[in-house]
């Protein structure tokens, strides 16, 4: 005999206040995670672009990084490059038993350290000297 448990809609969103830092963390790492795969799948595109020759890359290199967009987007890659390997290193030393009393504080720390980084770097991305 099957059992039904009220879980609530999707859509009930009031849910998501009852979130610890854990669980934020949980999805914050499976999105960046997810992004990563996304752009590991577009720079293979871009590089695919060699085939056909070193100035049909560099063309589609110039053009990409010509783009307000694309310059704002590699900000955003770096901040999720980053916090997914702070809170990976923070996974790992969860998993190692160290710090298991400072989940929380790692989490916001990796956080902070994330936007940090993300910002410091805008000058550099968003000024076109590479």
């Amino acid at each position: 005999m099957s059992q039904s448990y009220e879980r609530g809609l999707v859509e009930d969103f009031g849910r998501w206040r009852e979130f610890s830092a854990g669980m934020w963390a949980w999805i914050f790492h499976k999105f960046t995670g997810w992004v990563l795969i996304g752009y590991l799948f577009t720079h293979i595109a871009v590089l695919s672009t060699a085939i056909s020759g070193a100035s049909m890359y560099n063309q589609t290199l110039g053009g990409l990084e010509a783009l307000l967009l694309v310059r704002i987007l590699e900000v955003g890659l770096l901040a999720v490059a980053v916090f997914h390997i702070l809170n990976g290193i923070r996974l790992l030393f969860v998993d190692l038993g160290v710090g298991l009393d400072a989940q929380d504080k790692s989490f916001y720390a990796s956080l902070v350290i994330t936007g940090a980084i993300a910002i410091a770097s805008v000058p550099t991305f968003l000024t076109g000297a590479f």
